[in-house]
């Protein structure tokens, strides 16, 4: 997949996904899940293009996302959460620029799990969501860029 070469010397699949345009996801501003959406979207273009732009476009991709979280484990005598797990669900849809139709549909997810260390330590807690938030995100653009590209090679 990644062994092919372009005219240039560079890889074609490279090529193919810096013309992948990945506009801004549609999420209330100062939410939770719009500093979400910049991180999946930023970490996704960084695995695409190595940069912050890519070069000119063919495709768009185009991204909803859902948020949960659950409380795991609870502490008896406290009720409140030890372990808590995040997830993140995301539906994308490739469409092509020159004829606005939709080329690839997919459904990606992560779930993970973070410890609170106890109910003194609110900036821990904070943290430690943030951190599974971030983990999250890059997983779920790691499986955008795969699925994209194995669309790009195989044209499936």
């Amino acid at each position: 997949m990644y062994g092919e070469r372009s005219a240039t010397g560079g890889s074609a699949l490279r090529e193919k996904l810096q013309g992948v345009e990945v506009p801004p996801l549609n999420l209330p501003n100062g939410s939770r899940e719009a500093r979400l959406g910049v991180e999946i979207r930023n970490n996704l273009m960084f695995s695409m293009y190595g940069s912050a732009t890519g070069g000119p476009t063919t495709h768009r991709l185009l991204m909803r996302l859902t948020t949960t979280r659950l409380s795991i484990i609870v502490d008896p005598t406290t009720a409140r959460p030890d372990i808590e797990n995040y997830g993140i669900d995301v539906v994308y849809e490739l469409k092509d620029n020159a004829t606005d139709k939709t080329v690839l549909t997919g459904t990606t997810f992560s779930r993970v799990s973070y410890d609170i260390p106890g109910q003194a330590q609110r900036f821990a807690r904070s943290r430690a969501l943030r951190d599974a938030e971030d983990r999250a995100a890059k997983v779920i653009a790691d499986n955008i860029n795969q699925r994209l590209a194995s669309f790009f090679i195989a044209g499936t």
